[in-house]
C-alpha cells in the first residue's frame, strides 16, 4: 500500500485542531486530490506524509512507518513541492539548487550534476538558467525548478500543495503537461477542479480536519458544489 493513514490527529502549537483522527488508504499507483476549503487541513495532511510534521496515530507511506528511525529514507521516497516555490529554491543558481539533494544522498559532484542536468533538461529548465539565481525566475520557472530539485532525489512518492498558484493559463498547461508524463503516484492539495480531474479520478474532501468525503472526484466535485466555473 501506498498511503495508510490510521486515526490521525494533530494540534497547532497554539492548540487549533489542525486534523481530528483522520484515516486514508492509498494504493500503489493511485492519485489522490484532497479538496477542501483554507483551513480544512491538507497541508497539514501532506506535511505529515514526508514527516515534516507528527501527531498521533499512524502513518505509513511506501511500507515504511513515519518515525525517526525512517526518517532519511522517508525524505528520499515522498518529495514534496509547497505552495510557495521561494520556500524550496535557496541555493546560489538554479543547478546548485537541484544538486543539493542528490549531494546529500552521497552522490559525488560530478554524479550529482549530471543528475541535476537531467532533471532540470526533463522540466524544460536549460542553458542559461542553469546559472540563474531562483529569485530571478518567473513563477512558472520557479516551479519547475523546485519540481526539479525534488525528481532529483527520485523519490516513490510525489505530494503537490496547491501547484497552480500564481500561474498563469500557459503555465498551469504546462504544469499539468508534465505532470501526466511523471511515472511517481501523486497527492494533490488543490481548489483547481480542472487541473485536479485531469491527473485524478479520486478526492477526498476534508472540513474541519475531518475527511468528509472520499470517492469518485466528479460526484464529490458536485456534491459540495466546489466547482467555481459551474
Amino acid at each position: 500500500m501506498l498511503i495508510d493513514i490510521r486515526k490521525l490527529s494533530y494540534e497547532h502549537p497554539g492548540g487549533t485542531r489542525a486534523l481530528d483522527c483522520v484515516s486514508l488508504q492509498v494504493q500503489d499507483g493511485e492519485n489522490l486530490v484532497l479538496l477542501g476549503p483554507n483551513g480544512s487541513g491538507k497541508t497539514t495532511l501532506l506535511l505529515h506524509l514526508n514527516g515534516t510534521l507528527r501527531g498521533s496515530g499512524s502513518v505509513r507511506v511506501t511500507d515504511l512507518e513515519i518515525n525517526k528511525a525512517n526518517m532519511p529514507e522517508i525524505r528520499r521516497r515522498v518529495g514534496i513541492v509547497f505552495q510557495n516555490a521561494d520556500e524550496q529554491l535557496f541555493m546560489p543558481t538554479v543547478l546548485d539548487d537541484v544538486m543539493f539533494g542528490p549531494l546529500n544522498l552521497g552522490r559525488s559532484a560530478v554524479e550529482a550534476e549530471d543528475r541535476a542536468r537531467r532533471v532540470l533538461g526533463e522540466v524544460g529548465i536549460s542553458g542559461d538558467l542553469l546559472r540563474r539565481p531562483p529569485y530571478h525566475l518567473s513563477a512558472g520557472e520557479k516551479r519547475r525548478v523546485a519540481l526539479a530539485g525534488v525528481l532529483a532525489m527520485e523519490p516513490r512518492l510525489l505530494l503537490l500543495d496547491e501547484p497552480t498558484t500564481s500561474l498563469d493559463p500557459t503555465g498551469q498547461r504546462a504544469l499539468l503537461d508534465l505532470l501526466k508524463e511523471l511515472p511517481q503516484p501523486k497527492v494533490i492539495a488543490t481548489h483547481d477542479i480542472h487541473f485536479a480531474a485531469a491527473l485524478s479520478k479520486r478526492a477526498a474532501f476534508l472540513e474541519s480536519g475531518r475527511f468528509v468525503a472520499d470517492g469518485e472526484l466528479r460526484e464529490i466535485v458536485q456534491r459540495f458544489d466546489w466547482n467555481p466555473y459551474a
